[in-house]
């Protein structure tokens, strides 16, 4: 399964049906395995997430509350909206069979999926540090510009 975003929560956030703050609310990344399969269209809160990696050594369940994300949009007349944040890592952590990540938010009741991101491949550490850079360009761009 590629990457790609949910889209019921970002049909509710611009249908004005879902409060939800790209630029200041407290977003999770949880981690899952292979048999994690994502339903961009119909999976729509943490709940419907299944097959995250086990909680241990340095992984909590749900993951990682993310810092520094921010939503900005171009003023050159581009007309993109990039969503980012900070790299997230589990240092000191032992996690095994790490094929993709979900990002949801974990301020709204419903913990509403934001993110789907494929790993490519499973992914684990020994007692390591297991870190997820997101792209120079942000976590997703929105080109606005036909």
């Amino acid at each position: 399964m590629a990457s790609g975003l949910y889209s019921n929560t970002l049909n509710k956030v611009m249908n004005n049906t879902l409060s939800t703050n790209f630029n200041s609310q407290t977003f999770n990344c949880m981690l899952v395995t292979a048999g994690y399969i994502p339903q961009l269209d119909t999976h729509t809160g943490r709940a419907d997430v299944s097959n995250e990696v086990a909680p241990g050594s340095g992984y909590l369940q749900w993951g990682k509350a993310m810092t520094g994300v921010s939503l900005s949009v171009t003023t050159d007349g581009s007309s993109i909206i990039t969503w980012d944040a900070a790299d997230v890592s589990w240092t000191v952590s032992t996690i095994s069979g790490a094929a993709g990540a979900v990002i949801f938010d974990n301020t709204t009741a419903s913990y509403p999926l934001v993110a789907y991101i494929d790993f490519a491949g499973s992914f684990s550490t020994t007692s390591g540090t297991f870190e997820i850079q997101w792209n120079s360009s942000g976590i997703f761009t929105l080109d606005l510009k036909p």
